[in-house]
């Protein structure tokens, strides 16, 4: 099932998208068990009222993967705007009908476990009905759709996430950790670990998503962030997936755009795999990965993005990207020594500002 339903009307910017309050920190404040009842009971009253007024159900969600109701704001990334246009899932509709029934379906089922204060992860979700919900991503897309409807964030339907991110270091919380190391790859993540960098250079946290983050990832980052207030260093390939993750991280994503202010990090730092440094280092050029269609597609989005205005380094790299139509994983470093990375690229720039 895609993410558009074919029988989805859009409607015109006008009910205002504003989410549950949060503090200047980004938490958000606890929502009671029933305020959360209260605003499901409010969606099945209305479906209950189109009923007996023999009028087809539907449900009004806000389009949160369009970019005309997203905007920037530097100290929060990209938020939903106070007005956007929305989407009805009809229950009259051949496309769009099964979509509302689960719709209904996980709404009860989070009823139920806010009502007798239990939890279940998005997979138990999936998993209480494979052949009914077809796939994990339908679930996902719907809890989602859900939270941003009910304006209530995921932690107070009761809907957790597994964590598939790893972390070491945490046992510098108490020691005073100098740093956050964000990794994008699990190989490069453990090779760090090998090589104890996170001891040896500085005591700091390290923390992979294993690719683009989940959502508990970048509640981690934000949580660890907001509670140190220790600087947060990116280190990714230097490819368009490299820095999509590492915007994800900073700025948020369009699709959880409503939940910005408790998951976005804006004073993220791009430590590398910097496009400049190959050229800097004296990379060979066979040892460098030529871009893909997909590649230059991917560039070209990222640099018409609103924030790359608010980064005139961060732009200058990408142009540097865009003209040698070249990528490189950070494991390019590797045919200048095995242990490059950690013993002189990253100490390195950390000791003397080489990061944007």
């Amino acid at each position: 099932m895609e993410e558009h339903d074919l029988c989805s009307t859009e409607m015109p910017a006008g009910n205002k998208a504003s989410f549950r309050e949060t503090s200047q920190s980004g938490q958000e404040s606890h929502v009671p068990s029933s305020e959360v009842l209260e605003a499901i009971e409010n969606v099945i009253q209305g479906v209950l009222q189109s009923l007996a007024q023999k009028k087809a159900p539907v449900l009004t969600v806000a389009n949160r993967t369009d970019w005309r109701n997203i905007e920037f704001k530097d100290s929060v990334g990209l938020q939903m705007i106070p007005r956007c246009t929305t989407k009805q899932i009809r229950s009259d509709c051949p496309q769009s009908a099964k979509r509302f029934a689960l719709m209904l379906k996980i709404l009860s089922m989070i009823y139920k476990m806010v009502q007798s204060n239990t939890y279940a992860t998005k997979r138990d979700v999936y998993y209480s009905d494979t052949l009914l919900f077809g796939s994990q991503s339908v679930v996902d897309q719907i809890i989602n759709d859900i939270s941003c409807m009910l304006k209530i964030p995921r932690r107070s339907l009761h809907v957790a996430v597994t964590v598939p991110s790893n972390v070491q270091g945490i046992k510098n919380l108490t020691s005073h950790a100098k740093f956050i190391l964000i990794v994008e790859k699990d190989a490069t993540f453990q090779r760090l670990l090998d090589d104890d960098f996170f001891n040896k250079v500085s005591p700091c946290i390290m923390i992979t998503g294993r690719g683009i983050p989940d959502l508990n990832t970048r509640l981690l980052v934000r949580k660890l962030w907001d509670s140190f207030q220790i600087p947060v260093f990116t280190l990714m390939d230097a490819d368009p997936h490299g820095v999509e993750i590492m915007c994800v991280y900073k700025y948020g994503s369009v699709s959880m755009s409503f939940e910005a202010h408790h998951l976005t990090v804006p004073s993220i730092k791009w430590l590398g795999l910097l496009p400049s440094d190959l050229k800097r280092l004296n990379i060979c050029k066979d040892a460098l990965i030529p871009f893909t269609k997909q590649d230059e597609n991917k560039l070209a989005s990222i640099q018409k993005r609103p924030y790359i205005a608010c980064q005139p380094l961060w732009k200058k790299e990408l142009e540097i990207m865009a003209a040698s139509k070249l990528k490189a994983e950070i494991q390019v470093l590797t045919s200048l020594s095995s242990d490059y990375l950690s013993r002189v690229y990253l100490p390195n720039k950390l000791q003397f500002g080489g990061w944007l």
